[in-house]
């Protein structure tokens, strides 16, 4: 389905009751951020949010995407899987042999339904141009400074596009960008994406880099300017395939070598000058739940800001889970299965990023298993399938031998994964290409992956018996605590209740190689028999509440740095995350801290929560995070 604008949009969320008007003044400076926090994070009360009233002339939509009906909305469809089962048809009857021209004639209609997907340039001015600005300043956008340590307002849901110098080829990508005066920002591209390979190939011809950013419109282009498509497959054409209309495009007016949506609702034209300095960016509040720490990038120079009459500001703020960009990210895991499975990794059956992974970090994956050794063949395919070459942690599974468990049904799939798994030999570390802002790598964009590979063994992978697991009845939470008072929390539920055979703890490190020494000795307890992994968290987390655990220590944990054998057999794997520190760690790198709004925030939106209509006041989800922070900056000091 297509959207004509991102007003009727809008109007769709509104009918279905998808939608809260704001109407209260509300300012882009923290305070929209932190009542989008709340709502994002209630379920019930999830709702896409229209702040009428921004101190601009603009309003403000943000959260649009943020629940499953919304992203379905977006994408017209009913559920996610339906764009996968169409993808999947799609591609098998292109595919398919054809036997003579009958078979070659019958193709005809879907060659015909394929063309009618590429973008198409037309003449003349479009409706994101209908207004000019005579004065340059984007200041008079309502643009967001989403949490107490960033760097200053940044967009946030901007699709940034670019052009090959060499081939013409176009790439819209999204990266933040942000704002230093009213006509420069940041480009915030990171060194594997293809609009920073655009930067290096205008850079060796000497020349200017013209660059236009669209804001709004059909949603589907927000969407199509996230997803992880091959470098030479245009976007516009992806969205022309899930609103099953072509876009329309119209070229720029200072910047004419680029094309952009025509029903956007604000295009912001511009350049970057390939020899120019580049400028200190951030810090900013990702995605991971933690500040990414400014770095040096390059600088956008505005030339032309345009805008529909109507525009709609769309924005979005991401944070700790599960935020907006949860749910883009879950149709990106459904749109792209089939993809993956279809032209690269024949035997996926499934697969699920869970949102404690923050995309990236964490991804789990069934496949149809046939013979010894495939579950390598599986993660070396997919630690080199585009993005998925930022992996961190890869848990595999078997279709055959899960019949009946759901990809998302963690508890069980756990308890079959784990005990499938000899953690000595079953357990797999390399290393490789990482996201740029994972903060747990030694060096930048380089670190360690994991791939446990839990499908059932056959003959050739069997080095020792795999025996259903009970926990020792002798263990005692409350002899651990007392016998290591370092250790703050431990959470045996998993082990005790549901038979799955791990362990988390919550440990004060005080010096050196503190987690390693703990390991040894918690491995040498009779209790601990039959455990096979033991994940450690810093003393500040809640050891009994999973998710956050989870969350914490896939950011956290190098795996191929931070593992730990212990036990007898060198059966008892440990996993080391916690926050690293130079002193203790030997960890040159600045550590980030976890993302919170400031006091002042929290209390002055309790203040206004009565004149906002959105039902009884919501506590701030910070709040629960406070006593996790060290100090009050993004980074963390040393000596903290």
């Amino acid at each position: 389905m297509a959207y004509k604008s991102l007003r009727a949009f809008i109007e769709a969320l509104e009918q279905a009751g998808e939608l809260v008007r704001i109407k209260t003044f509300v300012d882009p400076v923290l305070e929209i951020a932190e009542i989008t926090d709340r709502i994002s994070k209630t379920p019930g009360r999830n709702k896409a949010l229209l702040f009428e009233n921004t101190g601009t002339d603009f309003p403000l939509l943000i959260n649009a995407m943020g629940s499953d009906r919304r992203m379905c909305m977006a994408l017209g469809v009913n559920e996610l899987d339906d764009v996968m089962r169409d993808i999947e048809s799609l591609l098998k009857k292109l595919s398919a042999p054809k036997s003579g021209i009958i078979g070659k004639l019958a193709m005809l209609p879907e060659l015909s339904r394929f063309a009618s997907w590429m973008p198409k340039v037309v003449g003349g001015r479009g409706p994101c141009q209908e207004v000019v600005m005579d004065v340059l300043d984007l200041g008079k956008l309502p643009i967001l400074k989403c949490w107490p340590q960033d760097g200053g307002r940044f967009i946030t849901l901007p699709a940034i596009h670019t052009k090959d110098p060499g081939t013409g080829i176009r790439n819209i990508g999204m990266y933040r960008m942000q704002v230093f005066e009213p006509q420069m920002t940041g480009m915030h591209w990171h060194k594997h994406k293809v609009s920073a390979r655009h930067f290096n190939e205008y850079k060796k011809l000497g020349k200017r880099m013209p660059v236009a950013v669209a804001l709004g419109g059909d949603p589907i282009y927000t969407y199509a300017a996230t997803a992880p498509l091959p470098e030479n497959v245009d976007e516009y054409m992806l969205a022309g395939f899930l609103r099953k209309k072509k876009v329309e495009l119209v070229r720029c007016i200072t910047q004419p070598d680029i094309e952009v949506p025509a029903d956007a609702d604000f295009i912001i034209e511009g350049y970057v000058d390939t020899h120019e300095e580049l400028v200190w960016e951030g810090p900013f509040g990702d995605h991971t739940g933690y500040y990414s720490l400014p770095d040096w990038y390059p600088r956008f120079h505005v030339t032309a800001i345009t805008h529909r009459k109507d525009a709609i500001y769309p924005a979005t703020i991401v944070g700790i889970p599960p935020q907006e960009d949860a749910w883009i990210g879950k149709a990106t895991e459904r749109i792209f299965l089939t993809p993956i499975k279809m032209t690269m990794v024949p035997e996926i059956m499934d697969m699920n990023m869970p949102v404690e992974g923050v995309f990236h970090n964490l991804v789990i994956t069934t496949i149809n298993k046939e013979y010894a050794g495939q579950g390598q063949k599986v993660m070396n395919a997919m630690w080199g399938a585009g993005q998925m070459m930022f992996n961190k942690i890869l848990v595999l599974s078997d279709g055959t031998g899960t019949s009946g468990i759901k990809i998302d049904d963690y508890k069980n799939l756990a308890r079959y994964v784990l005990n499938n798994v000899n953690p000595a030999t079953d357990v797999y570390f390399s290393q490789g290409p990482m996201d740029v802002l994972d903060h747990s790598c030694s060096k930048l964009g380089f670190g360690g992956k994991m791939c446990i590979d839990g499908t059932k063994k056959q003959e050739e992978e069997i080095t020792a018996p795999l025996l259903p697991f009970k926990l020792h009845p002798a263990f005692s939470k409350g002899k651990i605590l007392s016998e290591f008072p370092e250790i703050k929390g431990v959470n045996e539920k998993p082990a005790k209740e549901w038979d799955i055979p791990v362990l988390f703890v919550a440990v004060k490190k005080d010096r050196p190689d503190h987690v390693a020494d703990l390991h040894r000795q918690l491995c040498a307890l009779n209790e601990t028999a039959g455990i096979k992994m033991i994940l450690y968290v810093e003393h500040t987390v809640n050891a009994d509440d999973i998710a956050d655990v989870l969350w914490r220590f896939c950011n956290n944990v190098d795996p191929k740095r931070d593992h730990l054998y212990g036990g007898s057999d060198k059966n008892i794997l440990g996993l080391d995350g916690t926050r690293k520190s130079k002193k203790l760690d030997n960890f040159e790198r600045p550590w980030p801290n976890i993302i919170v709004a400031d006091d002042k925030t929290i209390a002055t939106i309790d203040g206004k929560w009565p004149e906002l209509g959105l039902g009884t006041l919501i506590s701030s989800p910070s709040l629960r995070y406070k006593t996790q922070l060290y100090g009050g900056e993004a980074a963390v000091l040393d000596s903290e």
